[in-house]
């Protein structure tokens, strides 16, 4: 697998203008889920209008209960207000991890900014302990940085 591949893939995903944003972030899902064998459910979590909590937008993976999620909660949470990358290698060893699924051992969420302002993020889980590296960040930050253009 390499990530390097991927780009030109998710910049023609966003690209395509005959395809709903929801369809394309969607899209994005299921090309990082099928073709990263470590990541085993991808999403995505934005900004629920002014309140200061996250809302599920379109995911791949089992489902999960956590639809919305309080700025501050679980890993997902603590991105939206310390707009950085969260990279957590063995979510039992995090005190304030939301379990989505009792086979997820690690998870990586990474920031969406537009105009400077953390409007979601991207979550990746996965049952693979400890598989993220650098790598994993630059490519998740690249489609933040190509999912910005389309909202």
């Amino acid at each position: 697998m390499n990530f390097e591949n991927l780009q030109p893939k998710v910049a023609e995903i966003v690209s395509t203008a005959n395809e709903t944003v929801e369809n394309r972030l969607y899209q994005i899902c299921r090309l990082l889920q099928e073709q990263v064998p470590y990541y085993d459910w991808v999403g995505f979590y934005f900004k629920n209008g002014d309140k200061n909590e996250l809302k599920l937008g379109p995911y791949v993976g089992e489902p999960t209960d956590h639809t919305i999620i309080p700025f501050g909660k679980g890993i997902c949470g603590q991105v939206a207000l310390s707009n950085e990358n969260f990279v957590v290698p063995d979510v039992n060893a995090q005190d304030n991890y939301i379990a989505c699924s009792i086979h997820v051992k690690a998870e990586i969420v990474v920031p969406i900014f537009v105009n400077g302002e953390n409007i979601g993020q991207i979550d990746i889980d996965s049952n693979t302990a400890d598989p993220f590296t650098e790598k994993d960040e630059r490519l998740l930050e690249f489609v933040c940085l190509e999912v910005s253009k389309l909202l």
